[in-house]
């Protein structure tokens, strides 16, 4: 029996080493098991903790004009912009040792577990601020346990790489709050209509309760729920010292009202220049669609929100309700190539067509400034003559070309460069245009920014090859600047969301015209708003020069199918068109006058608050004179008209006009006044 006895006992020993090595090498598995886990953990580095959100569009002086709309309202704010009151419920009512566990309150699970056993199902949750925060970033919200194991892993990877300030942060930006608001600055703006940053708190220990069930604790499903879940919020903020007794019982006590919508739901500021910036973000800035949507952008953009306004406004009160023509208008600072205002169609929601820079449209004679900038460059100056007359002219391939000026009224002499450029004789263009050589204006276009294709032919002097809106406000920058280059620019500066800089625009002064010839250009453009050079048909600006406060240069054009004008200030150069989609002829009166109406109208109002400005001219290189507008001569104290005109230096006029002096007198200025045609007249062989 004894023998038996101690057999069993020595059986009895063996087993439990048995057991004890077991175990022993079962904790050392998991040791290593562990182990390996944190050290993979840590080759694997930080978690990157971007999350979707809305990307943000701002004017120039910091507005928030419009956000992408993808369902869900996402903003990223950080944590020192967020009330303390909702920081603090926040912890208090969802992870009380927040601050003091390493991702995991072990003496909440075993809390949890119990309750759960005694109530035979899942009764209490144990998730951590940083466990649900892994949840929000990485993973589907499922109960199997592949999700569960990945949560944890995740979870361990937050907590040893970032810091508590971090993981509470991006846990208050990721959280939902129903109805589309992620996040507590979409959540606070969407109930209360304030920022993050400002709520009390009431409205903080109300905000907080939500997330546990937004289809229950929502104020706005039930207030009732709400209140009840907002005074357990508040106990437990009192009861670990964030808030006294007294501060819980009046903000219990209070009655808080909520707003119910969210900012911004509906793109309703400038939404053509909006949809032109998200292009400008994949064209340029080659992001794509899913960062420009979700990836929580900030976009700084160039608009001036009055300037916009101002163009709104003229287009509608300019064009008649009734008239299906359509419009379009750039405006832009020539200093940088900001665009501060864009006018794509009459009405978004009928037509998302953006005509300011999808369009390709006849510029008409809006493309001559170009033309007449290259003839500078070739001896040409405002004072040069042509004929005016009805002309055919003659090719070697044995075809013929014969422009009209408009209504076929023609000077039946000579006419100036500047007075041709002021009365818009096509006949004067035409000359020039084939003189230069028919590849001298498509070259010169490209100079100014132009990149729509030109045809080789006699009419492109007339401008009949199509070129977009937002291209020609850029081209007469050009001259408005002085000739730097420049280009229609829509955003200045780019953040991700963590306020890292992805792009800012950088300026390029760089010199691509001649100031002097760009300065003598400009001059010659104010000639559309100077009755001194009216001749045989009054200056082209003539309609709208008693609305013009100011200095102005610029030019109108207009075909049988479309309608232009394109001028500036120092300060702005505004580009408008108009025309029918279908390209249709333009033919009642009142529609071929839209342009300048709206141009001249926009153009005061945008800049009634700027200082008025003339044109300065270089320091260098250019000369002004008096001449008779009629010949380009040098004027005398006899000559009825006489106009200020700029020239390059070396080639103003030297002879003076002597048709109005009394020819009983002597002349003192007789010099240069042998007669010799000029020495382009010669070469117009193929004119009749």
């Amino acid at each position: 029996m004894e023998i038996m006895t101690n057999h069993g006992f020595r059986k009895t020993i063996k087993y439990l080493r048995a057991i004890i090595i077991i175990s022993l090498i079962g904790m050392v598995c998991m040791l290593i098991l562990f182990l390996g886990i944190l050290g993979y953990a840590k080759i694997l580095g930080a978690p990157p903790l971007a999350v979707p959100q809305s990307t943000l569009f701002f004017s120039d002086d910091g507005t928030l004009i419009g956000e992408s709309n993808s369902g869900q309202k996402r903003y990223w704010v950080s944590l020192k912009d967020i009330s303390p009151d909702l920081v603090d419920a926040t912890v208090s009512i969802e992870d009380k040792n927040f601050y003091h566990h390493h991702g995991f309150d072990m003496k909440r699970i075993a809390g949890a577990v119990v309750a759960d056993i005694q109530a035979f199902g899942k009764v209490q949750g144990a998730s951590t601020i940083t466990q649900q925060y892994a949840r929000n970033l990485f993973l589907e919200h499922d109960k199997t346990w592949s999700r569960k194991l990945q949560e944890a892993f995740y979870t361990i990877r937050l907590e040893m790489n970032y810091s508590k300030k971090q993981i509470l942060e991006g846990y208050l930006n990721t959280i939902y709050y129903g109805n589309g608001a992620y996040g507590v600055e979409a959540a606070s703006q969407f109930y209360f209509g304030k920022k993050a940053a400002d709520l009390t708190l009431a409205e903080a220990s109300m905000l907080a309760g939500v997330p546990k069930g937004p289809g229950y604790y929502s104020p706005l499903v039930s207030i009732k729920n709400a209140k009840h879940r907002q005074t357990i919020i508040l106990r437990t903020m009192v009861k670990n010292g964030y808030i006294k007794e007294s501060q819980a019982k009046a903000a219990a006590g209070k009655s808080l009202s909520f707003v119910a919508a969210h900012p911004h739901q509906q793109v309703k500021v400038a939404p053509y220049f909006q949809d032109a910036v998200k292009n400008a973000l994949k064209s340029q800035l080659h992001l794509d669609d899913r960062t420009i949507a979700l990836g929580g952008l900030k976009v700084y953009t160039t608009l001036d929100l009055k300037q916009q306004e101002a163009a709104e406004k003229q287009v509608q009160s300019v064009i008649a309700s009734g008239s299906e023509i359509q419009t379009a208008l750039v405006a832009m600072d020539p200093k940088t190539g900001g665009v501060k205002a864009m006018i794509g169609g009459r009405d978004y929601e009928k037509s998302q067509y953006n005509r300011a820079i999808q369009a390709k449209r006849q510029p008409g004679s809006t493309i001559k400034p170009i033309l007449y900038y290259a003839a500078l460059s070739h001896g040409f100056t405002p004072s040069s003559t042509m004929r005016s007359e009805s002309t055919t002219f003659h090719f070697d391939d044995g075809s013929q070309y014969t422009p009209h000026n408009f209504n076929n009224k023609y000077a039946g002499g000579e006419i100036t460069l500047a007075q041709a450029l002021a009365l818009s004789d096509n006949i004067y263009a035409v000359k020039t245009h084939l003189f230069l050589g028919e590849d001298t204006l498509i070259k010169t276009a490209k100079k100014f920014g132009i990149s729509t294709k030109m045809a080789k032919v006699p009419s492109l002097a007339l401008g009949t090859s199509g070129v977009r809106v937002i291209d020609m406000a850029g081209a007469y920058s050009l001259f408005a600047n002085g000739g730097k280059k420049v280009e229609p620019t829509l955003i200045t500066r780019v953040e991700d969301y963590n306020g890292k800089i992805l792009y800012e625009k950088e300026l390029d002064n760089k010199q691509v015209l001649d100031p002097a010839k760009a300065y003598v250009m400009t001059q010659m453009l104010t000639g559309i708003f100077d009755p001194k050079l009216d001749g045989y048909s009054r200056v082209t600006g003539s309609t709208v020069i008693k609305e013009l406060t100011r200095p102005y240069a610029g030019k109108s054009g207009s075909t049988e199918t479309d309608s232009w004008m394109i001028g500036f200030s120092p300060q702005l150069v505004t580009a408008v068109w108009s025309g029918y989609d279908d390209s249709k002829p333009i033919d009642y009166v009142a529609e071929k006058s839209y342009s300048k109406n709206i141009w001249a109208q926009f153009m005061e109002e945008a800049l009634k608050d700027k200082t008025v400005k003339a044109f300065k001219p270089p320091k260098e290189g250019v000369i002004g004179v008096y001449v008779n507008p009629e010949n380009g001569k040098l004027a005398t104290k006899d000559c009825p008209v006489r106009r200020f005109t700029y020239f390059v230096k070396g080639t103003e006029p030297t002879e003076y006009c002597t048709e109005h002096m009394d020819r009983s007198e002597s002349n003192p200025l007789k010099k240069n006044t042998e007669h010799k045609d000029p020495w382009y007249k010669r070469i117009f062989k193929w004119a009749n």
